[in-house]
């Protein structure tokens, strides 16, 4: 009797996380990302795996294809989301910038001040805007989810000198994607933009063609850049490394209203798991950078509004360049008011 208790509970166990499917599954995710299982983008799928799959009893059954075994390149991975070979890819702001130039809004530089900000407006009816944008743009073919983290925030970092404040940043040969945005930025702030692709950035380093980059602590450690001369950081946190997590419409809209709930909710626990991810990570980050001799500044709050005042012009010129830079950029700055005025109205609350 006992035993064929615990056997019962155990296979109801084994139904609930998806370790067994009643039946076959009647819709299948193929789903990718570009990085590796350290990445907290596979920390988000595990998730999004798990939940759907076991809120839908088995009926959707969701396939991971995590590096470059379905695409390689942003273009080549949102192609294939329009085309339906591909159900779920996740980019991030620059490599879904040539189909959907305004998701750059991202990049721009000392909007969202915390983290507690930034996943207070990517929660909200922001994401809701810009997907209605890319499902115009997309022909109702490309869909966005969710956008969560990955990597926390980006910090400029360089291997000559500490920088507190603008003019500290004069001539430094910085290294930026080849997008026009982050090169305005760099600019702005007095160095020179640098475009390199991402596996060169090491040796780049070592060789003095580029001098510094704006990247995440889990970037910059990931990658050993201290090993390649990457002696300072700091923490301006100027732009928060937004994941944009897309999915084939056509395939979303093949499902009844039930299943359509389940994967949105799925990707509501994917975001958690990504904005949780890389705040855990970055503390032993941070940890190996210092131990390893590495010098981490932290601007006073006088140094990091000199830094927004000299980056400025980049608002300007991203509203008048950048196709429906002008509706997102309003957009987002709305969102941030209100999640800012939110937060100070909980805050105010919970110390009383």
């Amino acid at each position: 009797m006992l035993k064929g208790t615990i056997k019962s509970l155990t296979l109801a166990a084994m139904l609930t996380t998806g370790a067994v499917a009643a039946n076959a599954a009647d819709y299948t995710i193929r789903a990718t990302a570009n990085s590796n299982e350290n990445d907290e983008d596979y920390d988000g799928l595990v998730v999004f795996k798990n939940y759907v799959e076991s809120a839908s009893n088995g009926a959707i059954e969701v396939e991971l294809f995590i590096g470059t075994q379905l695409c390689s390149k942003g273009a080549e991975c949102l192609q294939g989301v329009a085309d339906g070979s591909i159900d779920v890819y996740i980019s991030t702001s620059g490599g879904a910038a040539g189909i959907f130039p305004y998701v750059q809004v991202l990049d721009l530089p000392y909007l969202m001040a915390d983290d507690r900000v930034a996943e207070h407006v990517l929660s909200g009816d922001f994401t809701r805007t810009v997907r209605k944008m890319a499902l115009e743009n997309s022909g109702d073919k490309i869909r966005l989810m969710t956008i969560g983290n990955t990597g926390g925030w980006r910090n400029f970092a360089n291997t000559k000198r500490r920088v507190q404040n603008p003019d500290d940043m004069a001539g430094l040969k910085i290294r930026t994607v080849v997008a026009d945005l982050p090169q305005e930025l760099v600019k702005a702030l007095g160095a020179s933009p640098t475009p390199i692709p991402w596996p060169e950035l090491f040796t780049s380093f070592q060789t003095g063609v580029v001098e510094g980059s704006k990247n995440g602590i889990t970037d910059i450690m990931g990658m050993k850049f201290p090993d390649a001369g990457l002696k300072y950081v700091t923490l301006d946190g100027h732009a928060y490394m937004g994941a944009l997590w897309w999915m084939s419409n056509d395939t979303f809209m093949s499902m009844p209203a039930e299943m359509r709930t389940i994967v949105a909710d799925g990707f509501s626990q994917l975001q958690q798991a990504t904005f949780a991810s890389p705040k855990r990570k970055s503390i032993q980050a941070y940890a190996d950078f210092v131990a390893g001799g590495g010098d981490l500044y932290v601007p006073t709050p006088e140094e990091k509004a000199a830094f927004k005042s000299a980056a400025a012009p980049v608002y300007d010129w991203f509203k008048a360049n950048v196709d429906g830079g002008e509706e997102v950029f309003n957009a987002l700055t709305s969102a941030v008011a209100a999640a800012e005025a939110d937060i100070s109205a909980g805050r105010a609350a919970d110390i009383q």
